[in-house]
């Protein structure tokens, strides 16, 4: 059970994180290679916390990232969307799926109906997305989004220390892209 919005797409269902859902996170963040730049492995105990401040943030602000639910299986598969923490550098709608889910585009599928959420519901004028350099495949996602580099930027401590760039667009790009 959850409360909050459910967003449906050709595929895939949109819809904030249970408790039911943590089992298939944990399992994601366990593996060190697929997850080095959305801070690396994670035990079990460590994933947790990660978890309750993903779902926590609905809680607190009324939005935060989705879980990805793979229709025709009905599994947890990632987790996407808006997300705001106190210091980020703007308002992120970002992603990370399961290497399971990966190559299938799932990625864009989720993240654009996350990004018409974002701007149709919470308003926001601009999104960024948080992307480390040498992170390809999420540059090329960011990118096939219509979002471009920005440059580099700072999360706030203990994160500082991370090289990232912001990638990004306006509500306005985003529409005119999706009419297009």
């Amino acid at each position: 059970m959850h409360d909050g919005p459910l967003l449906k797409t050709q595929r895939l269902l949109l819809r904030p994180p249970t408790q039911d859902d943590f089992p298939a996170f944990a399992d994601m963040m366990s593996d060190n290679e697929h997850v080095r730049f959305i801070g690396g492995s994670q035990l079990r105990a460590t994933a947790w916390r990660t978890w309750a401040m993903l779902a926590g943030s609905w809680s607190l602000l009324g939005f935060g990232m989705f879980s990805v639910i793979e229709r025709a299986t009905g599994h947890w598969i990632g987790r996407v969307g808006p997300w705001a923490p106190e210091g980020w550098p703007g308002n992120e709608v970002g992603w990370g799926l399961s290497s399971a889910a990966t190559g299938k585009g799932y990625g864009v599928e989720a993240a654009s109906a996350a990004l018409d959420w974002t701007f149709n519901t919470l308003g926001w004028s601009d999104v960024i997305h948080i992307i480390a350099p040498a992170n390809l495949p999420s540059a090329a996602l960011a990118a096939r989004l219509g979002s471009t580099n920005l440059g580099p930027t700072k999360l706030p401590p203990p994160l500082d220390a991370i090289v990232v760039d912001a990638w990004g667009q306006s509500a306005q790009q985003w529409r005119a892209r999706r009419r297009a």
